[in-house]
């Protein structure tokens, strides 16, 4: 019998687990160093209330990928299952994630609406134009950063104003020192001119499909949804592991791997209940662990240089506060259709500069399932730090008083109506588009 080692039981590590037992006699262990399933994708679960850290999307391109997940949680609808009777089911939600800035709404990606003139005001929309038709006819050749990416595709002003400060919440560096790639990798090919003939086709209709292919990924307006959140799909795949014949072990940390002629023979695991670390051996290891870790384990046949970029790799960390409340002070102005005056978006980007505050869930409107009294809105609050600074090292009870403090600052709540907290830390969430990562091909 052939054995797979994968480290890490999140969306990869499960995924491919799976799929060996599916179509390959090669038996999977599943080596995962927390207690918990789904990786960055869990949902986390406090008191009756769900927690979706970061928000996840289910949406694809790939037809494969879609046909998969919905193999394991199938689309609600006839004659598929009904949510309110079935557990097992993929929500279909609409999607809407808006800017919050100067204490307004902006639409995003940001339209040439009169809502948008109104909210900016006719000077600096002009300058916005002449901006972007500046960056048309004289774009930065070659692209050296996301700065310069970004100026590129929307103007120096528009940047200026939608892009720079939330970007560098996001990464805690100057856009100018962040390479081009992340903006390929997350924006991908989203530009003014693809944001207005997205706009144009919605005056002739859409045909509701949540396979939405020729969209940019960025414009999608309907996607899959567990009911009770992205780590639902991933409890489910375990099981399905479980149930054919693979391990799942939790608990169990990789801290090196054995290598022997150029290949890996066993990985060596550290249990949390145990302290004691031990060799299991493995005719294939799969790895879903930071790159940065995977290097330094495999000891000292890595060649010098890819020890010194796999060093020098960097990772943003990440927390949410969840934050139960009675109401919002922000009410629903928009068409969109929402529970009382329950504003309708998913999360809504904080750009404004007096906040440290990144990005804002309202979970209601990812599953009405991940709230557990449909009377309260329950929202997540994100913040971008780096493991051990200012922000990493406050204690849970004065972070979620710096969150509630700036949520109110910003006019989104009244600290009166807050009726439950908590603090959520994931290391190591986002790989960094800087420090060594322009050597990464050597890795």
């Amino acid at each position: 019998m052939r054995r797979a080692a994968v480290i890490g039981a999140g969306p990869a590590g499960l995924t491919a687990a799976l799929e060996l037992l599916e179509r390959t006699d090669i038996v999977p262990v599943v080596f995962e160093a927390s207690d918990a399933l789904g990786g960055l994708s869990r949902t986390v679960v406090h008191a009756g209330n769900r927690i979706d850290i970061g928000g996840h999307r289910f949406f694809s391109k790939s037809d494969r990928v879609m046909d998969w997940w919905l193999r394991i949680l199938p689309q609600q609808g006839t004659p598929a299952p009904d949510p309110a009777t079935v557990d097992a089911v993929m929500l279909v939600r609409s999607r809407l994630s808006r800017i919050y800035y100067l204490r307004r709404f902006f639409d995003y990606p940001v339209t040439l609406s009169s809502r948008t003139v109104r909210n900016l005001g006719l000077p600096r929309m002009l300058r916005i134009g002449f901006g972007y038709a500046r960056a048309r006819l004289f774009p930065v050749r070659p692209e050296r950063s996301l700065e310069d990416f970004f100026v590129n595709r929307f103007g120096r002003e528009l940047y200026a104003t939608f892009f720079r400060d939330y970007t560098e919440k996001v990464w805690g560096v100057p856009c100018r020192d962040i390479r081009p790639e992340w903006g390929a990798q997350r924006i991908k090919g989203l530009s003014i001119t693809g944001a207005l003939v997205h706009a144009a086709r919605g005056i002739f209709g859409r045909d509701g499909s949540v396979r939405q292919k020729g969209v940019e990924t960025s414009l999608i307006e309907r996607f899959l949804y567990p009911k009770y959140g992205p780590g639902q799909m991933w409890e489910e795949v375990a099981r399905r592991v479980v149930a054919g014949g693979g391990e799942i072990r939790h608990g169990c940390r990789c801290v090196g791997m054995d290598v022997a002629d150029g290949r890996v023979t066993a990985v060596r695991i550290e249990e949390a209940a145990s302290g004691r670390t031990t060799a299991h051996a493995a005719d294939y290891v799969i790895s879903t662990m930071p790159v940065q870790e995977l290097v330094a384990g495999l000891g000292g046949d890595v060649p010098a240089g890819v020890r010194e970029v796999a060093a020098g790799l960097l990772y943003r960390d990440f927390v949410t506060v969840g934050l139960l409340l009675d109401k919002l002070l922000i009410r629903n102005e928009t068409s969109r259709p929402s529970s009382g005056d329950l504003i309708p978006d998913n999360w809504i980007y904080i750009q404004e500069p007096d906040v440290r505050l990144g990005r804002l869930q309202v979970f209601n409107n990812w599953s009405p399932y991940l709230v557990a009294d449909p009377t309260k809105v329950w929202l997540g609050l994100e913040y971008f730090c780096n493991e051990g600074d200012d922000l990493w090292r406050l204690d849970d009870g004065a972070f979620a008083d710096l969150a509630v403090a700036e949520l109110a600052r910003i006019g989104v709540i009244d600290p009166a109506d807050v009726r439950d907290r908590v603090v959520i830390r994931m290391p190591k969430t986002y790989p960094a588009y800087f420090g060594t990562y322009d050597r990464f091909q050597e890795i």
